[in-house]
């Protein structure tokens, strides 16, 4: 989804400041062997943290087919904290952390807004942005990269697809010249090209999987959960219900036949694992988490 230059302008400088991480009082160092055993004993579980509200007064972007005209609707901005016995990683980044304390921000059809960095979410569950290990954006869009200068200690897992498109690699300017100077704050960071699908802890619970579409290199998440069973994260691929039902592709995406090829195969994965998908941007599908997956 994209917000247009008053944003981003007003963004970049808010996020060449790094948030300092919070304090925390030290913790006895358990044994190596302790250690291990306590981590191989947590179980998966995912913290859902909102990243921000948009507010959108007309939908008609959001549908190639012109169904959605004059139609409003609010969606979450949603992410993911995915705590796995070898790691964590940081599934999307949210709107730019400039929106906390200002209130709600609008521009054309968007109205913006949001209440906690995710630094200030981190912090309680006792976590800085230092202990992230991985994060990976579903894709390169304003309202999911937002955050970037907080997880900066991070290695980036990137498709090449998406990266190019950010990063062309004849120089030129990304398909989105006003996001460039966010795209840059993920140039310092390590980074890992991985593949179509990519198993990011080796043992088959945490793993992405490019949809393209909505941008060239597109991903989705699929979650083994060992309460929840199979559990997909959209992404964009769809933004409501409704679109998921009716197979709606916004006007804004990069290829609207390529999104529709996606869209088949994530319903063939998610029929094949019997998945429980999870709208990214979809109240509905949100707030009854209760802000955690298990």
């Amino acid at each position: 989804m994209r917000l247009t230059h008053l944003l981003i302008a007003a963004s970049t400088a808010a996020l060449l400041s790094a948030c300092t991480p919070k304090t925390e009082a030290p913790v006895p160092e358990a044994a190596p062997a302790e250690a291990e055993t306590a981590a191989a004993e947590k179980p998966l579980h995912v913290a859902v943290l909102d990243c921000g509200s948009i507010t959108v007064s007309d939908l008609d972007i959001f549908s190639s087919a012109g169904d959605y005209a004059g139609q409003s609707d609010t969606l979450t901005d949603t992410c993911f904290l995915v705590h796995h016995p070898k790691g964590m990683l940081l599934w999307d980044l949210g709107l730019p952390g400039m929106l906390v304390g200002n209130g709600e921000n609008t521009q054309g059809v968007f109205t913006v807004s949001m209440e906690k960095s995710i630094t200030d979410q981190l912090a309680e569950h006792d976590i800085v942005p230092s202990e992230i290990d991985y994060v990976a954006v579903s894709h390169s869009h304003f309202d999911h990269i937002g955050q970037i200068d907080q997880v900066q200690g991070s290695t980036w897992l990137i498709n090449q697809k998406e990266k190019d498109a950010m990063f062309p690699p004849d120089g030129s300017a990304p398909y989105d010249p006003s996001l460039a100077p966010t795209f840059a704050m993920f140039g310092p960071m390590e980074q890992q090209v991985i593949s179509d699908e990519y198993d990011v802890f080796g043992d088959g619970s945490v793993v992405i999987f490019q949809t393209p579409g909505h941008t060239p290199g597109h991903s989705s998440l699929q979650l083994m959960m060992p309460e929840s069973g199979p559990v997909l994260l959209t992404g964009d691929l769809y933004h409501r219900t409704e679109s998921r039902e009716l197979k709606r592709v916004p006007r804004f995406n990069s290829s609207e036949p390529d999104t529709l090829v996606s869209m088949d195969a994530f319903e063939a994965r998610a029929e094949r694992l019997g998945a429980k998908v999870i709208i990214q941007h979809e109240p509905a599908d949100i707030e009854p988490l209760g802000g955690v997956i298990r």
